[in-house]
């Protein structure tokens, strides 16, 4: 009987060693808490590695550049450090937000930060169906939901909420595969344009978002930053299969993501308004990523038309990067790491404007300023 006593008081001893940690953990965190992100491949840090899934990134040479790899492809669609993970060194945080799916995304690793992203996931969940599988930005809020929960069981619901709350940024960076992959995919989506006007299109985008946000925030989510959608007429996929010259753009597919954006930023305007103690951030990607194309030169690149890592065409912007690419010697000179997706030097350029830049291009705060709200 006694060493049962003393089996169960040495259980109960580790047991409260063991929480004692994890709230330091939470507490040694800086001032900022976890990085929560959600998205598509832009963002996606290795989810789509565990899905079976047409689109995957976790091939040679992707990740060439990825120090932390050793140059191994990790799922990341870009020769090094997405957006998300510069953002997070920028503001501090000691490890890259781990992918949801992996089997190393639990316990301790959780605090700081978790990512969602998905390739070839959309604000719908019929988008990117052509990959068969991905995640939308549904599911991957289902996803939160569940680390909600661990988070609760880590640090006690009171502590779980504030470090939430106040101390987490929430990262959304989604919408291109909306109109790549969706409404304007031939083929495939050629009925929702016969029966759904851009207009019709761009609606539903918007109350399906205002409603994924708002399970965010009922969530105990307070400080979110959205990206709005690049000029996805400029990519080299675009420039390539519409056999257009350098300097030029599909215009479809730009007025697009113009038009979707225009109406993002009202959502936000009305979400802020809405929403107590929450503070939506916009992110204007489309002329981050046009101020790169336009005036590439100025910022060190030798082209913002041709794809580093690819095969096809005029822009190599055909066949997506693999083992077979034609791959690029100058990969920091290229603003496109591959036919859709920007170079870790692009990357870095955006993701420092987003922590530090004006008005112009992050509003009504920059990230380094939403951090200390």
């Amino acid at each position: 009987m006694a060493t049962r006593v003393k089996s169960w008081g040495l259980a109960l001893v580790l047991l409260c060693i063991s929480l004692s940690y994890l709230v330091h953990a939470a507490d040694d965190n800086g001032g900022l808490g976890a990085s929560f992100i959600f998205g598509d491949s832009l963002v996606d840090a290795g989810n789509n590695n565990y899905l079976p899934t047409l689109s995957r990134a976790n091939i040679p040479p992707n990740g060439i550049d990825f120090k932390a790899s050793g140059g191994n492809p990790t799922g990341r669609y870009t020769n090094g450090r997405t957006i998300g993970d510069i953002v997070g060194e920028e503001l501090g945080v000691p490890n890259y937000a781990v992918p949801y799916l992996a089997p190393n995304s639990t316990g301790k690793a959780i605090l700081y930060g978790v990512n969602y992203a998905s390739g070839g996931g959309g604000i719908m969940n019929a988008t990117g169906r052509i990959f068969v599988n991905r995640l939308g930005l549904d599911i991957q809020i289902d996803f939160f939901n569940n680390t909600r929960k661990q988070l609760d069981k880590l640090l006690g619901a009171s502590k779980a909420k504030d470090y939430i709350s106040k101390r987490s940024i929430f990262s959304i960076t989604i919408g291109a595969n909306d109109f790549l992959n969706n409404y304007l995919l031939p083929v495939l989506s050629i009925g929702a344009r016969v029966s759904e006007s851009p207009d019709g299109f761009v609606d539903d985008l918007i109350n399906q978002l205002r409603n994924q946000l708002t399970r965010l925030y009922q969530l105990d989510a307070r400080k979110f930053v959205i990206g709005n959608v690049g000029p996805i007429g400029c990519i080299p996929y675009q420039k390539t299969i519409n056999q257009l010259n350098e300097n030029e753009c599909v215009d479809l597919a730009n007025k697009l993501a113009m038009q979707y954006n225009g109406r993002l930023e009202e959502l936000l305007t009305e979400m802020n308004g809405k929403l107590p103690g929450a503070t939506f951030v916009h992110a204007n990607v489309y002329e981050l990523v046009m101020e790169l194309i336009t005036n590439y030169e100025k910022y060190g690149f030798t082209t913002a038309s041709q794809a580093c890592c690819g095969n096809g065409g005029q822009y190599a912007g055909i066949i997506p990067c693999g083992p077979t690419s034609s791959l690029c010697k100058d990969r920091d000179k290229h603003v496109f790491w591959d036919p859709y997706h920007p170079s870790e030097a692009a990357n870095v350029i955006i993701a420092r404007q987003l922590v530090y830049g004006s008005t112009k291009y992050i509003s009504p705060v920059n990230l380094k300023q939403l951090r200390t709200l």
